[in-house]
């Protein structure tokens, strides 16, 4: 694997560093306006072409809603259902770049089983097993062995049990069981795109936000200090999500809020496969209960148009509550209450405006280059975040006459990155090789040989990897650790017993760049 030319650890000291430098030496080739998948994916993909590049983000890596995801890679099942081969094909490509190249260490494959009873209607059954054979299909078209996703098929009522103990037996014919990726962490995919475009001489700078741009350049203004930052770059890349129209008014959105429950996996009885359920009266939209590595399940997904100014922070509606309640009750022994509910999170899609409802939206990206230059990204999805990056860099290059070199993200692996044998191979815990790859070492380091600072505070998540994500990936408070850098912050009662080891992470971070 190609190793990084630079650094690839990002830290308070750093992003010092990089707006000293830039206050310092104002031109650059590229500045990326938003830190979320799209945005980081961009600097990477720019950065490795040999473009000086700048990434900025008014919050934090990952804040907006590259974290509220339901951290699958997917070969698109539901764009199929619509017809959307192309969609879905890209959907498949991208997923085999991401299981076999680019962040193996990050995804891997998640079973994901449909209950079929006798009222699921045969017509709905051999639809969804048929859907589920072109997905198939796509998977070998784009060269993803069995070995890494498995062929779907179909089970008996005790195999499917057996995967969702928690199902309704009564009138329980079987199960189709199927094959997708799932993210360790969607948060962790954005922080590892950002290290790995650092390491390719990206500047990558959080709490920083972009106050304007004009044909003559941009206006930066450091949220940590309320400095003021003259830029003179000579592309600017949109990919602020859900507030591109802000800057730039010529952009057209519809936001989709999507909403996912937290509950423990006890609730279910410990599924060992995604539990999937079509959604009543749609034959291409389903609602998943997904375990996690940590005991936690996540359960979604709504698709409800958004009116008004997008938030930073959406917030989740009681309608949002009870109309996943309902669904998954549908397909479940026992009912689920609110009082299983134990936390809920939701995120903002950035579709393109149309006449239909927002679950009928394309999910294709737009690529658009605004009068005064600057490159607007909108649209996608997670999965596809390196295409559209190369699509957007390409479009960069050729409005302003940019010499650069091909794109190289295809054949670059993230930070941590390893074969499944490389991996297998480390001296080091399952569960830390399971979030951070090779560099699972680097956080052993970070104890140094302290047996406390390896003691799990809540979920498994140590006092080390807070240590480590204030050193090396560019957390710069309690909540970028506890809600980004790990998910503790999903439940109130996790976050109380991590908060104060935050804060000892904090300090301790301080201390060593002093």
């Amino acid at each position: 694997m190609r190793q990084h030319t630079r650094s690839t650890a990002l830290n308070a000291s750093r992003r010092t560093a990089d707006l000293a430098e830039l206050e310092a030496c104002p031109e650059v080739d590229v500045l990326v306006v938003g830190g979320g998948v799209t945005g980081t994916g961009v600097a990477l993909d720019a950065a490795s072409r040999g473009l000086s590049t700048v990434l900025v983000e008014r919050e934090d890596l990952a804040f907006g809603t590259s974290r509220w995801s339901s951290k699958l890679v997917h070969g698109g099942l539901r764009y199929l259902a619509k017809g959307q081969v192309g969609i879905a094909y890209e959907s498949a490509r991208e997923r085999d770049v991401l299981m076999r190249v680019t962040a193996p260490h990050l995804v891997r494959p998640m079973p994901m089983v449909v209950p079929v009873h006798r009222d699921t209607g045969l017509a709905r059954a051999l639809f969804v097993r048929a859907g589920m054979g072109m997905g198939d299909l796509l998977r070998v078209l784009s060269r993803t062995p069995a070995s890494v996703l498995r062929p779907p098929r179909i089970l008996n009522a005790r195999q499917t049990t057996r995967l969702l103990p928690g199902v309704k037996t009564e009138g329980l014919l079987g199960g189709i069981l199927s094959f997708d990726g799932q993210l360790v962490d969607d948060a962790r995919l954005v922080i590892g795109i950002a290290r790995t475009a650092a390491g390719q001489g990206a500047r990558i700078i959080t709490r920083c936000s972009a106050e304007s741009i004009t044909a003559d350049g941009a206006v930066l203004r450091d949220e940590t200090t309320g400095r003021i930052i003259p830029v003179r770059p000579r592309a600017v890349v949109n990919a602020t999500g859900v507030h591109a129209d802000a800057l730039d008014p010529g952009i057209q959105l519809s936001p989709s809020r999507g909403t996912h429950l937290v509950l423990d996996a006890a609730t279910l009885g410990h599924p060992k496969a995604a539990l999937t359920v079509p959604i009543e009266g749609s034959t291409s939209r389903f609602v998943f209960a997904l375990p996690q590595p940590d005991g936690r399940i996540f359960a979604g997904l709504t698709d409800e148009p958004v009116d008004g100014p997008a938030a930073r922070v959406p917030e989740v509606p009681e309608e949002d509550v009870d109309f996943l309640l309902t669904q998954f009750n549908r397909a479940l022994s026992t009912e689920l209450t609110r009082a299983d509910v134990i936390g809920s999170f939701a995120g903002l899609r950035p579709l393109l405006r149309g006449d239909e409802h927002s679950s009928n939206l394309s999910r294709e990206h737009s690529i658009s280059v605004a009068p005064n230059g600057s490159v607007t990204v909108v649209g996608g999805k997670l999965t596809t975040y390196r295409a559209m990056a190369e699509e957007t860099v390409d479009a960069l290059v050729a409005a302003h006459r940019m010499p650069a070199g091909p794109c190289r993200t295809r054949e670059i692996p993230l930070v941590g990155a390893a074969s499944h044998e490389e991996l297998d191979a480390l001296d080091a815990p399952r569960h830390l090789v399971a979030r951070y790859g090779t560099e699972a070492v680097d956080v052993l380091s970070t104890a140094g040989g302290d047996p406390a600072l390896l003691a799990p505070i809540t979920r498994g998540i140590t006092p080390a990897e807070l240590r480590f994500g204030v050193s090396h990936e560019g957390a710069l408070n309690a909540d970028d650790l506890l809600e980004r850098r790990t998910r503790i912050a999903l439940v109130d009662t996790d976050r109380d017993l991590a908060e104060t080891a935050a804060k000892e992470a904090l300090a301790w971070g301080e201390q060593t760049e002093a």
